[in-house]
């Protein structure tokens, strides 16, 4: 059945289209070009290895996973106009591997005829199964798609190895409030696309509270401008005025009852409440931002880094914990999951501090990026060489009670020293086996 939908703002006609045409705000103020595209300046800002690769028309299979709303379908959609190629967007969810079988077909016929490369786009890429990953493998192998997939999901323990090992990884990050609140301004200034034709009227604190509210998601904070402004009533001054409390009205979460700089301000005294060992503060904390309309899963997230950084080898068991409660305020939500959320914060508070772990991961990563040109020990090698190299056979530890010396590390950092054992808690009592 089809009707016609009117939106009338105190007699004065918002929309007049049908139904099914109605596209969202956040869909028709998508980014066409990488001009309109923002954030992300990681991964598209200039000189970085995306933009090297579409400048120069070497970009392969890609997969593109982050929090949603933060450009990764419409970045896809971008480099294959860019780069002048067909393009088909086909959903995990609904596709299976008949749908993908045409698509190839169809890309190798026009690679073959006019040259024309074609990119497959795949949103929620990480619902395939192994099945339906297998039968586009060889087409990307050789080149007949090129293969870009989306998903919300860490794509290295969500997906097959095989698609992964053959796609360039890009984490995207969520988008910061600056860059939500310049793209708010250009739909309101948008006549074609956006807002540009309605006689709104914002303030500065209801676009400062969506841009921030929205939790770095793009698509979340349009629909909240576009529910906004449809849902307020024209002013005597004919205006469609929006301010704070229509914002706070218009989020789809609940409102924070403090600014950003309180936020962060009072998620730093949590974490910091965690490592100096006070169990009240670090309660109040989490509950005020919580009370205040934080998620508490953030809080849960946080709980499980310093259970690492802050406690580390000190008392293990502090990460076991911080992660099951982060597990059942996932599952069980509030208010249920805030008892054993509770219970962990009390435990990481309460537990021996020791901040080794950070340390080791810290000097480690200095030398993984500053000694590239190292080589495995010989022995260690899948396929030994026969070749001496100053090393001897492989010795197999359990053949020796479990433990036996050998060199482990390359020889320019054989003698490095990551992990030195704190003296609080249970490390203090952990004998290095490097030592011995």
């Amino acid at each position: 059945m089809k009707f016609t939908c009117l939106l009338i703002n105190s007699g004065v006609k918002y929309a007049s289209m049908e139904r099914q045409t109605r596209v969202p705000l956040a869909e028709k103020m998508r980014p066409k070009n990488f001009e309109e595209f923002v954030g992300q300046e990681h991964i598209v800002g200039k000189n970085t290895l995306l933009y090297r690769a579409i400048k120069y028309g070497t970009l392969g299979s890609c997969i593109f996973y982050g929090p949603p709303g933060t450009g990764k379908t419409t970045l896809a959609n971008i480099i294959a106009n860019t780069l002048k190629a067909n393009y088909v967007k086909i959903n995990a969810v609904t596709s299976g591997v008949s749908e993908a079988k045409a698509v190839i077909e169809r890309a190798r016929q026009d690679k073959a005829m006019f040259g024309t490369d074609t990119f497959l786009i795949l949103d929620e890429c990480h619902r395939w199964n192994k099945a339906q990953s297998d039968c586009v493998l060889e087409a990307i192998e050789d080149g007949s798609i090129y293969f870009i997939g989306t998903t919300t999901e860490n794509p290295y323990t969500s997906m097959t190895r095989a698609i992964v090992s053959r796609c360039r990884v890009f984490e995207f990050k969520s988008l910061s409030s600056t860059d939500i609140k310049k793209a708010l301004k250009r739909a309101l200034e948008d006549k074609e696309n956006g807002l540009g034709s309605l006689p709104v009227k914002i303030s500065e604190e209801a676009l400062d509270y969506i841009s921030f509210a929205c939790g770095g998601d793009m698509r979340g904070a349009l629909n909240a401008l576009e529910l906004a402004v449809m849902t307020t009533p024209l002013s005597r001054s004919k205006e469609i005025n929006v301010d704070l409390e229509v914002a706070k009205q218009s989020i789809d979460r609940k409102a924070l009852s403090m600014d950003e700089n309180m936020y962060y301000d009072f998620l730093s005294a949590f974490c910091k409440s965690l490592r100096g060992c006070d169990v009240e503060a670090a309660l109040y904390y989490s509950q005020r931002l919580i009370k205040a309309g934080c998620d508490p899963m953030i809080i849960a997230r946080r709980l499980v880094a310093h259970a690492s950084e802050d406690v580390g080898m000190a008392d293990s068991n502090a990460l076991l914990l911080a992660t099951s409660a982060m597990y059942a305020v996932e599952k069980m939500g509030q208010p249920e999951g805030l008892i054993p959320l509770t219970h962990a914060i009390i435990y990481v508070c309460e537990a021996e501090k020791s901040n080794s772990v950070v340390k080791a991961l810290n000097m480690a990563q200095f030398d993984a990026e500053h000694n590239t040109d190292n080589k495995v020990p010989n022995h260690l090698k899948n396929h030994p060489s026969t070749n001496s190299d100053g090393h001897g056979k492989y010795k197999y530890p359990h053949d020796y009670g479990g433990y036996v010396k050998q060199q482990y590390m390359p020889d320019k950092l054989k003698d490095r020293i990551y992990y030195t054992p704190g003296q609080n808690g249970k490390e203090k009592n952990l004998i290095r086996k490097k030592f011995r």
